[in-house]
């Protein structure tokens, strides 16, 4: 008799991928619904503070942006209000997610209202012309 097949790395890389698309596909849902930021997933960890990367891409400008939650912080004519910060528990692969709302000032610009990754940011991507938005991680 053959003894079981060990589960392999690659198995469980694209199992917490699948989760985290599984968690942006229902805050998308959420958003589409009208629905309040909720947490991601029970098993994350909630915290007061997130620590955002901006970019300005005309001047290659970086900005670092500490935002508590429910605060809101300026990006030139971006205005990015933090509604949830989350980490995962120390037993986890670490990683961090934000729900953000970001809207420009000028009329007709992209918003984006949802939940960001830190480690996987491509699952839920702010796309503006000029400016680039990306969650480092939570503390406190």
């Amino acid at each position: 008799m053959e003894p079981p097949a060990r589960p392999r790395p690659e198995m469980a890389r694209n199992s917490h991928r699948l989760g985290l698309m599984l968690m942006a596909a229902c805050a998308l849902v959420a958003r589409t619904a009208g629905a309040q930021p909720v947490p991601a997933d029970a098993g994350w960890l909630p915290r007061q503070t997130a620590e955002l990367r901006g970019l300005d891409k005309v001047t290659a400008a970086m900005k670092p942006l500490v935002v508590t939650v429910g605060g809101a912080v300026h990006l030139g004519s971006l205005t990015i209000t933090v509604r949830a910060c989350q980490v995962r528990p120390p037993d986890q692969p670490p990683d961090a997610t934000a729900f953000l709302d970001i809207v420009d000032s000028r009329s007709g610009a992209p918003e984006f209202h949802g939940w960001m990754f830190a480690n996987e940011p491509s699952i839920n991507i702010f796309q503006h012309p000029v400016y680039d938005v990306r969650l480092n991680g939570c503390h406190g």
